[in-house]
């Protein structure tokens, strides 16, 4: 009996052959998609890694050094980790969303307040600069010409400072003041004795005054007198006195005898001094007068005097027209002749200020005590 053998198709051969083939491809692109997710799981785990390994910085707040640690990535996250706030008006090297880096340095400047005053009103600022002269500088606040600041702009800021601005304003302004003319008398030997004439009317002056005004924020601190001078000159009044002798009848004799008598009498009861070779008839007669000296090279002093005339050394003094009239001549005990043309805010009463053309020569005069005598309009002449 013969054993029966299963018929081998050609087709099934084949078909296995396929199969296996295809499971081969497949199994090929399952391994390499496997292979392409491990590397970037890899990838982002060395990232995630890399993100959260430790970073060293230094941290700088006003000046404190301290060197820190983190695994954060943003500075603004470092710095809410470290419990460091920022207020509105500080300063910092970096921004908060910025990447905080292995080694990086950064600098936190804290604002300080500051309480100005200016203009009328207070204000308050914060600044972190170090000194008030940059923080007004960086703050945009202007100092003009003279105007003060308190603290000096070289302070050291410091929290809760109180500053203020004074503004300070000049102002010239011109003041007229009346010159008195003088009363010269002089002898007139075409007019009989005795006559009196009016030669010249007298005409006063005007002098014209430069004063400096300086306001601090608006109200007046202090004024002075920077300057003057003589708008219109002083026209002094000229009376004439005659000194023309009247002729005598002869039958006059006795009568002019007994006259004559008479004028020697009245000439001795006059008050007559003797001084630098000159006799003079004097008014009164004043001691202790406190003497000091000025100069025209002092500052807002001039070369006019009050009357109207030009300083002269030798002859032009300050005197109260009260006790001295202007124009007027006296003898100083010591000095010599000198006459009244000036005044002085400081002389009063039995004051004279003697004018001096050198400034050194004005101040080692110093200051002296002397007897005057008070003359009149007329100077004495050696005779």
């Amino acid at each position: 009996m013969g054993v029966f053998q299963p018929e081998v198709s050609h087709d099934s051969q084949s078909s296995s052959r396929s199969y296996a083939l295809r499971w081969d491809q497949v199994n090929l692109r399952v391994l390499s998609l496997a292979g392409v997710v491990s590397i970037a799981i890899a990838l982002l785990i060395l990232l995630y890694v890399h993100g959260q390994s430790s970073k060293q910085f230094v941290l700088v707040i006003d000046g404190q050094v301290q060197a820190l640690e983190t695994r954060e990535s943003l500075l603004g996250d470092v710095l809410a980790k470290e419990q460091i706030s920022l207020q509105p008006h500080d300063e910092i090297s970096l921004g908060l969303s910025d990447k905080l880096q292995d080694g990086d340095r950064v600098v936190i400047t804290r604002a300080k307040q500051l309480n100005l005053t200016a203009d009328g009103e207070t204000k308050t600022l914060y600044t972190t600069e170090s000194t008030i002269g940059h923080a007004i500088n960086k703050l945009g606040i202007e100092l003009k010409g003279s105007d003060k600041i308190f603290p000096s702009l070289d302070t050291t800021v410091a929290a809760n400072m109180e500053i203020k601005i004074v503004r300070i304003n000049k102002q010239t302004v011109e003041r007229t003041e009346s010159l008195p003319f003088r009363i010269i008398k002089t002898a007139d030997p075409s007019l009989p004795k005795g006559t009196v004439r009016v030669a010249q009317a007298g005409k006063p002056g005007i002098m014209i005054q430069h004063i400096e005004k300086v306001y601090q924020d608006g109200e007046l601190a202090s004024m002075r007198m920077i300057g003057k001078e003589v708008q219109l000159v002083t026209k002094d009044k000229v009376i004439a006195i005659g000194t023309k002798a009247i002729p005598k009848p002869v039958v006059a004799v006795k009568t002019i005898t007994t006259t004559s008598k008479s004028t020697k009498v009245s000439a001795s009861s006059t008050n007559v001094a003797s001084k630098a070779g000159v006799d003079f008839d004097y008014k009164k007669v004043i001691k202790n007068v406190s003497m000091t000296a000025y100069s025209s090279e002092e500052p807002g002093i001039g070369t006019r005097t009050a009357s109207g005339t030009r300083v002269t050394e030798g002859r032009t003094i300050a005197v109260d027209p009260d006790i001295i009239p202007m124009g007027w001549w006296v003898y100083i005990e010591g000095l010599g002749f000198r006459r009244a043309e000036d005044t002085g805010g400081a002389i009063n009463g039995n004051k004279i200020d003697v004018y001096y053309d050198s400034l050194s020569n004005a101040r080692n005069f110093g200051r002296k005590s002397r007897t005057v005598y008070v003359i009149g309009p007329v100077k004495p002449q050696l005779d």
